[in-house]
């Protein structure tokens, strides 16, 4: 009777609204007073809004085109961005593998994706399962999957799986966990393997480790012209409300070694007072000047103090050269764009 006094919200209750599965996207461009973060500039920001109960929860990023993004959520919904008129962007949002039974869709486990590459010459897409640490491949129309669980990452994190994945133009692939299992004080490593070829048809991998800068996981790959990889990295610091720094990082997939640790040098830094939040997504397009448009997207956990941002970046990736045991080693030179 005492609890039943105290808590009267126990018994009275607002109804809930029906979900929305109707409503659009409302983009708000913000203002970018701060626009230098290291060596990327800040062309463009967005703020993604929408009442709609399949929107939110952005993990994973590819670009299409100069104009064209699709991102994938952790419940397996797809959102495709069209910023040819970037004052009027058009947006079309639907379910990854639209085949999929409604109870899947509803199943988190079989939907939380937190990484996705793509293959430009056929378009397929591959994508990385948290829950299940499963890669999957579907079409370019984003259907008819095929699943694997690569026996390697059975033992890797439930909650910190395939956190970011590429596929390189030479066809070999690099999955990074965001999930560590080495701890020396607040220098963590991180899991990776390299496939020789593509995961979905078996075969195991070398396995590295992959040293990020200190407090920092790993949460998404994207290769360069130049055959060098950019890995976007997340640090969570806890307050109230929780508030997350980001960084970018180049390397070069010459330097993965059996058994060996895995690192890189940073270029950009996002901390106050530039535009900072939960950066999961990355995608490079190639520009003709030589330059790169480089994007990342948030996922806002579906949190109120959170939001779901989208940032434009300019990076000219002749300010850090290859290095001599780069150009020695790297098949930069052979490769053809490889766009994620």
């Amino acid at each position: 009777m005492i609890a039943a006094a105290l808590a009267p919200g126990t018994w009275v209750r607002t109804l809930v609204p029906p979900p929305d599965f109707a409503a659009g996207v409302t983009f708000s461009r913000l203002p970018i007073a701060h626009p230098g973060a290291g060596q990327v500039t800040i062309c463009e920001a967005w703020r993604l809004t929408s009442t709609n109960d399949h929107f939110g929860g952005y993990s994973a990023l590819a670009a299409l085109s100069d104009t064209t993004l699709v991102s994938i959520s952790d419940r397996g919904r797809v959102l495709r961005i069209n910023l040819d008129e970037p004052q009027r962007p058009r947006i079309n949002m639907g379910f990854l593998a639209a085949g999929m039974a409604a109870g899947d869709v509803l199943n988190k486990h079989l939907t939380d994706v937190e990484s996705m590459t793509r293959d430009p010459q056929t378009g397929q897409f591959w994508t990385g399962y948290e829950g299940e640490n499963a890669i999957e491949r579907v079409n370019a129309g984003l259907n008819n999957p095929v699943r694997i669980r690569p026996p390697q990452m059975r033992g890797w994190s439930a909650n910190s799986g395939p956190e970011a994945l590429v596929r390189l133009a030479d066809g070999r692939f690099i999955v990074l966990s965001e999930g560590s299992t080495q701890w020396h004080w607040r220098n963590l490593t991180y899991p990776g393997l390299l496939f020789a070829h593509d995961p979905v048809e078996g075969g195991r991998a070398l396995s590295f480790r992959f040293a990020p800068p200190e407090g920092y996981r790993p949460v998404d790959l994207a290769q360069i012209p130049d055959g060098r990889l950019l890995l976007l990295l997340r640090e969570l610091h806890y307050a109230l409300p929780p508030r997350f720094t980001t960084k970018i990082m180049l390397l070069d997939p010459a330097d993965i070694t059996p058994g060996g640790t895995w690192s890189g040098r940073v270029i950009a830094t996002f901390a106050p007072p530039l535009l900072t939040e939960n950066f999961e997504g990355l995608a490079v397009w190639p520009r003709r000047d030589g330059m790169l448009d480089l994007w990342i997207i948030s996922d806002d956990n579906l949190a109120r103090f959170q939001r779901t941002l989208l940032l434009k970046l300019r990076w000219d990736p002749r300010r850090e050269p290859l290095l001599p045991k780069e150009k020695a080693r790297s098949p930069a030179a052979r490769l053809a764009p490889n766009l994620k």
